[in-house]
């Protein structure tokens, strides 16, 4: 079962903490993804902003309903993200090894002041870019699982 959070009793500090940190170290990784061109495209900005308002409010009310369906949402999502990172790195590892890294991701993976990874990755080319932001949503799939 899912740890709770503040509403629901057991060690609510704690897991705040961890799901802030999650939620900035998502938000670096669409930062990062921003600074590779995902964001290049004013309908795929749009388009992606219309449907992270959708899907909020969508777990919103999921939660309201159910907390445990809410969070097993969110373990799909993450497995998915997972999985997809994974074949994404299979497939066009050979060409990422080739590629810089973007000062965004050093910053973030490189830096002491992330708040989810605090420096412990050495980012060399692209591949290692990907290969961390695969490895972050393992770890946040394990911390909803777990």
């Amino acid at each position: 079962p899912p740890r709770r959070g503040p509403l629901g009793g057991g060690g609510g500090g704690e897991i705040m903490r961890e799901h802030y940190a999650e939620a900035d170290n998502e938000l670096h990784h669409l930062l990062i993804m921003e600074s590779l061109g995902g964001d290049s495209e004013v309908f795929d900005r749009y388009l992606a902003r219309a449907m992270a308002f959708v899907y909020y409010w969508y777990v919103v009310v999921v939660y309201s309903a159910s907390r445990p369906a809410a969070y097993h949402l969110s373990e799909l999502i993450e497995d998915h993200a997972r999985t997809t990172y994974t074949r994404f790195l299979e497939e066009e590892g050979e060409a990422l090894k080739g590629l810089p890294v973007p000062d965004v991701a050093r910053e973030y993976y490189e830096g002491e002041d992330s708040m989810f990874r605090g420096g412990d990755v050495k980012l060399d080319s692209l591949y290692d870019v990907f290969e961390a932001v695969r490895d972050d949503e393992a770890q946040h799939w394990e911390t909803l699982t777990g």
